[in-house]
C-alpha cells in the first residue's frame, strides 16, 4: 500500500491555517530553542521527541498569555455579565493544534518545525489527551467553552481537575481491561496554578440555630486550589478561563488537639482530603450514589460560587463603593448554567450564602436564586437521574439539608394551592421522594431552582415536557426551552480535516468557519464532476491514513477501499451495539451462504468504552471481538467482511477515525439518546448516516432531507405499544434465528459454548430497547447503504447533501441561542486588540 501523503507534506499554505510570513517563522524557531535550552534541557546533552514537544507548547504558549490577560483586563474595564458553565465533566482532548489554529499559527508553526527538521504531526502525538469526561456531556462542554470564547462572551468553564482522567481501555483476550489514566505524568504545559485564589470548602458539621439564624458549625476543611487554563476563541483574541479546581488539605489537617502523638499518621491521612479531586467516575448515564462523588459535586460548587461571589463583588463597575455591597444586580451580571444535574448543589450553595452569610431575607435570596441558575437535562433514562440518600445529605451537607427541606415546604405549597387536595401530584413534585432510604430528587431540585431548563436536541425537549417533567410543564409551561447541541467546527472539521477544508475554502471562502450555515453553498456544485471527485478523493486519502495508522499501532491490515462503517460512542443497551453486531453475524452468514456472490466489502470498527460496574456491556465488547476472531480469519469472506474493535476511543483517536468514515451507525432505540454529538461530527466530515428517529438525527434528517439519511426503526417508546414478545421475532425471522442460535450454541466461543447465555437471555427475554423489534427494517436499510455504495457519483452527492446541510449543527448557533435565549446576553464579533497593538 502507498504510503499517504502526511498533512505536512501536503503543506498547502491556505489562509486558513495562517498565512506565514518569515519573520513569523524565524520568531517562533528562536522561541522554540530558547524554550529547549533553557526551560527543559538542563543538564541533559540529548533532546528527546517529548523535550520537543514541550518546547513547542511552551512557544505556542508564549502566544496566549498576553491576549490572555488583556481579555481578563479587558472584561474587568467593560465589566460585562458573566456566564458561568458549571460541569463535573470538561472532556478536552489534546490542546497544542486547536490552540495553534484558533490562533492563526498553524502554518507558522509547522514551517518553522520543518525547518528545524522535525516534524509536527510527530510532535502532536506525544501530548496527553485531557480525558476528563466520559463522553458526550463532558465533550460538549469542551465545544462550548471553543464557542464562548469564539463568540467573544465573558464565560469561564468550571469544574474539577482529576488527577486521573477515564481510564485507558486496554482489549486484552476480547475483554476489557481499565488501566489509571496518569495523565499529568510528564507535567500540564497549558495550566497555570493559582495558589493566591484557594479557597476552604467545607464539610460534615452540624448546624447551629441558637444566635440570629443558622449557623453551619464544627466542620472539617478543605482546600480548593484553582488551576487556570487558557480558552482561546477563533481569530478574535479573546482567551476565556476554564477553571479547575484541585483538593489540597489544610497544614492543621488531622493535627489538631485531639491528634498530638500521632504526627507521622496524621501526615499520612491527608490523602483522604485531597481524594475527593483523584478519579473521575466513569459512568455513562449512570448514576451510581458514592459519597466521595456527592463530595466531588459539593466540592466544585463551593469553590465556584466563592469564585463568583469575590469577583461579583470587586468588579469595577455598576457600584460607586470599592466593592459592590448590594446583591440586587447579581442575575444581571451573573449567569450559572449546570451541565445536567452534578452541579445541582449550586442551587442550595448560593441559597445558604445568600440567607446565612449576606444575611437576605429568603423571598429575596430565592428570587436571585432562580434568576441566575439554568439547567441542561442531559438524558432521559431512569437508571441515570441524580437521586441521594437523605442520610447521606444528613452527615456531609446537614445545612443544604434542611436549605432543600425549605425549598420543598415553599413549593409543594405553591403546588398544594393550585391543585388543592391533589396528593398524587405532589408526592410525584416532591424534591423527596419517600422510601427506605428518602431521597433527594436533584432533577426537580434544578426545575423549581432555575429560571430555565432545556432539552439538548428537539425530541428530547418534547420528551422533557410531556413525560419527564410533565408535571412541572404543566404549572410553568414557560420555563422549558429547546437548544439542539452542536459541535465546534474548529476541532470537528478544520484540526481533523485538513484536506476537505482546503476543498471547501476553494469552493466558498472562509467564512464558514465562524457561521457553518454558509455550508449551504456547496449545494451549488452538486452536478459539478471536478467537485464530486475531488470529495471523494479526500475520503479515499483519509481512509488510507486512517488505514495506515491501524496497521502501525494494531498491526491490522484493511481494504481502504471497503465500506468503512463505524459506530463509537461509550458501550451502553440503548445506544445498541448489539444490533450492529446482529448485522454483522448476519451478512457474514450471507457471504458463507452464497460465497461466489458480489458482495459490497464492508469494515466495520465498533469502538467505545464499557463502565468498569457495567456487567453486560462488557459482555458486548467481548461478543464484537469474539465475532471479529471468528470473521477476520474465515477464509471464505476473504476481505469482503472485516471487524475491528477499535481500543481506547478517545478524543484524539475520534479526529482520526470521523474523517475515515463512510457510515455512521447512529441506532439508539428511538426516544433514548438524548441528541448525540457524534453524529453531526461524521456528516460534517462527509459520511452517511444510518440511524433511527432519534436525538438530533431528526434535525439531521430534516437539515440535509430525510432521503439522504438512513432512516429506519421503531417510532419513539412514548409513542408506541409494548412490543409482543421477542420469541415472535424469533419465530418469524430464519436470520436472526440463525444469528442467536450462533450466539447462545458457543458458535463464537467454541471454548466456552454459554459465554454468552447472559446476552442472549436479555434479547430474548428482557430487551428493553426492543434490538429484535428493529431488526428487519435494520437489516433492509443496510442492503441500500450497500447499493448506493456501489454508485460512487450518487454517494458522494448525497455525501455533499449532508455537509451542505450540516451548518444547523455548529456549537457556534448553540451557544448564540442560549446567550441570547438563556443567559440574557449577546454574542459579540468585536476584536480585541492583540497584545503587540
Amino acid at each position: 500500500m502507498a504510503k499517504p501523503l502526511t498533512d505536512s507534506e501536503k503543506r498547502k499554505q491556505i489562509s486558513v491555517r495562517g498565512i506565514t510570513g518569515v519573520g513569523d517563522v524565524a520568531e517562533i524557531k528562536k522561541s522554540f530553542n530558547r524554550h529547549l535550552h533553557f526551560t527543559l534541557v538542563k543538564d541533559r546533552i540529548v533532546s528527546t521527541p517529548r523535550d520537543y514537544y514541550f518546547a513547542l507548547a511552551h512557544t505556542v504558549r508564549d502566544h496566549l498569555v498576553g491576549r490572555w490577560i488583556r481579555t481578563q483586563q479587558y472584561y474587568y474595564e467593560k465589566d460585562p455579565k458573566r456566564i458561568h458553565y458549571l460541569s463535573l465533566e470538561f472532556y478536552m482532548g489534546r490542546t497544542l493544534q486547536n490552540t495553534m489554529i484558533n490562533l492563526g499559527l498553524q502554518s507558522a508553526c509547522d514551517e518553522a518545525i520543518y525547518q528545524l527538521g522535525l516534524d509536527l504531526e510527530e510532535l502532536q502525538e506525544i501530548e496527553e489527551d485531557a480525558g476528563l469526561g466520559n463522553g458526550g456531556l463532558g465533550r460538549l462542554a469542551a465545544c462550548f467553552l471553543d464557542s464562548m470564547a469564539s463568540l467573544g462572551l465573558a464565560a469561564y468553564g468550571y469544574g474539577i481537575r482529576y488527577e486521573f482522567g477515564i481510564f485507558n481501555q486496554k482489549i486484552s483476550e476480547g475483554w476489557q481491561i481499565e488501566e489509571a489514566d496518569d495523565w499529568l505524568r510528564y507535567g500540564n504545559p497549558w495550566e497555570k496554578a493559582r495558589p493566591e485564589f484557594m479557597l476552604p470548602i467545607h464539610f460534615y458539621g452540624r448546624v447551629d440555630q441558637s444566635g440570629g439564624g443558622a449557623k453551619w458549625v464544627d466542620t472539617q476543611i478543605v482546600l480548593a486550589m484553582p488551576y487556570d487554563t487558557p480558552v482561546p476563541g477563533y481569530k478574535n483574541n479573546t482567551v476565556n478561563t476554564m477553571r479547575l479546581w484541585s483538593a489540597k488539605a489544610p497544614n492543621d489537617f488531622n493535627l489538631q488537639e485531639f491528634n498530638v502523638g500521632d504526627y507521622i499518621e496524621a501526615v499520612l491521612d491527608r490523602n483522604l482530603a485531597e481524594n475527593i479531586s483523584r478519579v473521575l467516575y466513569p459512568n455513562d448515564n449512570f448514576f451510581e450514589g458514592k459519597e466521595l462523588r456527592l463530595k466531588q459535586e459539593y466540592f466544585v460548587v463551593a469553590a465556584t460560587l466563592q469564585d463568583i461571589i469575590r469577583r461579583f463583588k470587586s468588579s469595577k463597575f455598576g457600584c460607586r463603593d470599592p466593592v459592590r455591597t448590594s446583591f440586587d444586580s447579581f442575575p444581571d451580571k451573573v449567569a450559572i448554567q449546570l451541565n445536567d444535574t452534578h452541579p445541582a448543589l449550586a442551587i442550595p450553595e448560593l441559597m445558604r450564602i445568600l440567607v446565612d452569610v449576606e444575611k437576605l431575607e429568603w423571598e429575596k435570596a430565592w428570587d436571585i436564586t432562580v434568576k441566575t441558575c439554568a439547567y441542561t437535562n442531559h438524558t432521559v433514562l431512569p437508571e441515570a437521574l441524580e437521586r441521594w440518600p437523605v442520610y447521606m445529605f444528613e452527615k456531609l451537607l446537614p445545612r443544604h439539608l434542611q436549605i432543600i427541606y425549605e425549598i420543598n415546604q415553599r413549593h409543594l405549597d405553591r403546588v398544594s394551592a393550585l391543585y388543592p387536595g391533589d396528593w398524587d401530584r405532589l408526592k410525584r413534585m416532591s424534591l423527596i421522594e419517600e422510601g427506605d432510604p428518602k431521597r433527594v430528587n436533584m432533577a426537580h431540585l434544578c426545575v423549581v431552582g432555575t429560571h430555565a431548563v432545556n432539552g439538548v436536541a428537539r425530541i428530547h425537549s418534547e420528551i422533557v415536557k410531556n413525560s419527564v417533567f410533565k408535571d412541572f410543564y404543566d404549572i410553568e409551561p414557560e420555563k422549558f426551552q429547546n437548544k439542539t447541541n452542536g459541535i465546534t467546527p474548529r476541532r470537528w472539521l478544520l484540526l481533523c480535516n485538513p484536506g476537505l477544508t482546503d476543498l471547501i475554502v476553494e469552493k466558498i471562502g472562509e467564512d464558514f468557519v465562524t457561521d457553518l450555515y454558509q455550508l449551504k453553498k456547496l449545494l451549488k456544485f452538486i452536478d459539478d464532476g471536478i467537485f464530486l471527485r475531488d470529495v471523494s478523493k479526500v475520503k479515499q486519502e483519509n481512509k488510507l491514513k486512517f488505514s495506515s495508522y491501524l496497521e502501525q499501532e494494531y498491526n491490522v491490515k484493511i481494504n481502504p477501499a471497503s465500506l468503512f462503517d463505524i459506530q463509537v460512542k461509550r458501550i451502553h443497551e440503548y445506544k445498541r451495539q448489539l444490533l450492529n453486531c446482529l448485522h454483522i453475524i448476519t451478512l457474514y452468514n450471507r457471504i458463507r451462504k452464497e460465497p461466489n456472490k458480489e458482495f459490497v466489502p464492508r469494515t466495520v470498527m465498533i469502538g467505545g468504552k464499557a463502565a468498569p460496574g457495567y456487567h453486560m456491556a462488557k459482555m458486548i465488547i467481548k461478543l464484537i471481538t469474539s465475532v471479529g476472531n471468528i470473521v477476520n480469519h474465515d477464509p471464505v469472506v476473504g476481505d469482503r467482511l472485516k471487524v475491528i474493535f477499535l481500543e481506547n476511543y478517545r478524543v484524539s483517536l475520534a479526529e482520526k477515525v470521523v474523517p475515515a468514515a463512510d457510515l455512521s451507525e447512529q441506532i439508539s432505540t428511538a426516544g433514548t439518546e438524548a441528541s448525540g454529538t457524534g453524529n453531526m461530527k461524521f456528516m460534517l466530515n462527509g459520511a452517511l448516516t444510518i440511524g433511527t428517529m432519534d436525538g438530533a438525527n431528526v434535525e439531521m434528517a430534516e437539515e440535509a432531507k430525510e432521503e439522504n439519511l438512513f432512516i429506519f426503526g421503531m417510532p419513539p417508546l412514548p409513542l408506541r405499544d409494548s412490543i409482543s414478545a421477542c420469541e415472535l421475532y424469533y419465530d418469524r425471522i430464519p436470520e436472526l434465528r440463525q444469528v442467536i442460535d450462533q450466539i447462545s450454541s458457543g458458535f463464537f466461543s467454541p471454548k466456552q459454548p454459554d459465554l454468552f447465555k447472559d446476552v442472549v437471555n436479555m434479547l430474548m427475554n428482557n430487551d428493553r430497547f426492543k434490538v429484535f423489534a428493529d431488526y428487519e427494517a435494520y437489516i433492509s436499510c443496510q442492503e441500500k447503504v450497500s447499493n448506493l455504495y456501489k454508485k460512487p457519483k450518487e454517494w458522494t452527492k448525497m455525501v455533499i447533501k449532508n455537509i451542505a446541510g450540516s451548518g444547523k449543527f455548529s456549537s457556534d448557533r448553540t451557544i448564540s441561542e442560549y446567550a441570547r435565549e438563556i443567559w440574557g446576553v449577546e454574542p459579540s464579533s468585536v476584536k480585541i486588540p492583540a497584545p503587540n497593538e
